[in-house]
């Protein structure tokens, strides 16, 4: 443990210092660092990927085709293209070539459809799509072509050929026509590290996702976390998480390429084939994010779960009620768990298996995390008689903030903001601790123990209060999620006619509905929770709602609530009978009318 800790310390001395002290006005790019690991690794794998091995070399070429295809039709620095894609080689060669002629590419999550996908390519403020041919049934829901879009179809070439859209173009064969050759770096001459090299959208777990900045600092940048978690030009990043979001497209693409190693690639996740791919690819690393390692918990075991090279496995969202229990079942040597956001200009990392904790991040790297009071009854912050905010005392629950500096030339607590001017200004809180100073809202609630680690206890928003006390949905869940039979567990608050604040609600993803036992799920929750966070409602469910990088989907269940329409099957608690009992109307009308004890 000492010498990890010592190890540990030189790799944030050598890729850490030097990461935070780089200028948004630096000329240095993603294109700069293609070039680079090109000419320095190119006959080394960049991506694994099924039976495809595609080196620097390939992947370089592959980008600098699309480059000079954007220089073809006119694309110039500052311009946006929106990718439409699934996890393949050709992914980060859209992104790796753009970036090579200054141009911005709109991460779009494969997920959406219809209304959701029009508003994210609106967004991306573009009227050029590169659309994957495996993604065509989704772009199809559009229904008719934008009069504006200009669609360039890149086929897939594990999958079945496709009719290319009315008014589409093959760009593969547009590819074809194009030279190899780098571009000259001149051409990208007045772009800065400081500009938008991608878009990366929210995850939309509460409305349409807004589109998120990443500057090629910032974009570049992630991947220094997997080389100060000890990940080198001889290993392979195992990804299984989509190539739209920052967890897999940002931080693993970046930790092999800002490393010179390997990125192990599979098209979507699979947690019956997880371990099988992580063998056959000799991954050394993993990444993880929400619900990930529950589902891989969620498998039968097996005698070699425990046969792999994994040397650690970094990542957000382990809850505590597993952590142990993943750790040892799987024998990950390390498991490192971090804080940040897509958007955000603050984070952590927890580097000492600290169970729980998302770490304490050194403050010379990143701007100091501060969290304040929030009252979770009146949706605000705890102001004091001058109007400031008051800051929380150690283990007190508040909201995290980090500041943003005054300095436009520092990439210390810079927050880029979103395409939308107002969904920006939502994100900052003024006066804070002095008037004038300004701070980035991460809309999460934590608390810092005394020895200064920080515990992600819930969303602003998810957290609710019923009967006078404040209920984590995340504690709940935690303490839900170990019933038999419960595989996910989504807590939410519900209204109750006539009642102050919110009552519980549990949708649980189980294997068996007809299966439940209220009485024994009865006594675990009065076992495991005080009075007023046990839930009052349950709903039993197949399959959990989750988005593509498995956050738990909230909105359409608080909205249907309790509504006997509700086609699951509902539970209410009776205490009185000391079980949760089918949800009948006679007795929805008793927990109206107070007359049922919940």
């Amino acid at each position: 443990m000492a010498f990890e800790r010592l190890a540990t310390t030189y790799r944030i001395i050598r890729y850490g210092f030097p990461a935070a002290r780089r200028k948004p006005s630096s000329t240095f790019t993603i294109g700069d660092l293609i070039d680079r690991r090109a000419a320095a690794r190119a006959d080394h794998p960049f991506v694994l990927f099924e039976d495809r091995r595609v080196t620097y070399r390939e992947f370089n070429e592959q980008a600098n085709r699309v480059a000079r295809w954007g220089l073809s039709i006119g694309l110039h620095p500052g311009d946006v293209v929106a990718l439409l894609m699934q996890n393949r080689p050709e992914y980060p060669s859209v992104w790796g070539g753009l970036a090579k002629i200054g141009v911005t590419t709109a991460l779009l999550n494969t997920n959406l459809t219809g209304r959701g996908l029009a508003h994210a390519i609106e967004a991306a403020g573009t009227r050029r799509l590169i659309l994957g041919s495996e993604c065509m049934p989704a772009f199809e829901t559009l229904g008719e072509t934008p009069t504006r879009l200009e669609v360039q179809v890149w086929a897939d070439p594990d999958s079945d050929p496709t009719p290319l859209p009315a008014g589409a173009s093959d760009f593969g064969a547009a590819l074809a026509e194009q030279p190899v050759e780098n571009p000259h770096p001149s051409i990208r001459r007045e772009v800065r590290s400081g500009d938008p090299a991608v878009y990366i959208y929210t995850s939309g777990t509460t409305g349409l996702p807004k589109a998120a900045k990443m500057s090629h600092l910032r974009f570049g940048g992630t991947g220094i976390l997997a080389q100060v978690a000890g990940f080198t030009k001889n290993d392979v990043m195992y990804c299984a998480l989509p190539l739209y979001h920052t967890a897999g497209g940002a931080m693993c693409v970046m930790g092999a390429l800002q490393s010179g190693g390997t990125l192990a690639l599979r098209r979507r996740f699979s947690a019956s084939r997880f371990w099988e791919d992580v063998r056959r690819f000799d991954a050394t690393a993993f990444q993880y994010i929400g619900e990930f390692c529950r589902y891989l918990l969620n498998q039968p075991p097996e005698a070699r779960d425990r046969e792999h090279a994994i040397r650690f496995a970094i990542g957000n969202g382990l809850r505590p009620d597993i952590w142990e229990q993943f750790q040892t079942r799987f024998g990950i040597p390390r498991i490192l768990e971090f804080y940040g956001a897509t958007e955000g200009n603050v984070g952590m990392i927890n580097f000492d298996n600290t169970v729980g904790s998302v770490g304490k991040r050194p403050p010379a790297l990143v701007a100091a995390p501060r969290l304040i009071r929030y009252d979770v009854e009146a949706d605000e912050h705890v102001r004091d008689d001058d109007g400031l905010c008051v800051e929380c005392e150690a283990d007190e629950v508040g909201e995290l903030l980090g500041e943003i500096p005054k300095a436009a030339d520092t990439a210390l607590g810079r927050f880029e903001g979103y395409t939308s001017k107002e969904a920006t200004e939502r994100k900052i809180l003024r006066d804070v601790f002095k008037k004038g100073d300004t701070w980035f809202r991460t809309g999460d609630l934590l608390c810092c123990d005394a020895k200064g680690y920080f515990y992600f206890i819930d969303r602003i928003g998810d957290t609710f209060r019923w009967k006078g006390e404040n209920v984590s949905t995340q504690e709940v869940a935690e303490a839900l999620g170990v019933f038999p039979g419960v595989e996910l567990v989504n807590v939410y608050g519900v209204d109750i006619e006539g009642s102050d604040g919110r009552a519980g609600m549990a949708a649980l993803a189980v294997s068996d509905p007809s299966a439940f036992d209220g009485a024994a799920f009865y006594s675990l929750v009065a076992d495991s929770l005080p009075s007023y966070a046990a839930p009052v409602f349950l709903r039993l469910q197949l399959d959990a709602e989750v988005t593509g990088t498995f956050k738990l989907r909230k909105v359409d269940l608080q909205k249907q609530g309790y509504d006997p329409s509700v086609k699951d099957p509902l539970f209410v608690r009776d205490d009185g009978a000391r079980a949760y009992v089918t949800l009948t109307p006679e007795r929805l009308a008793a927990v109206r009318a107070g007359e049922l004890r919940v």
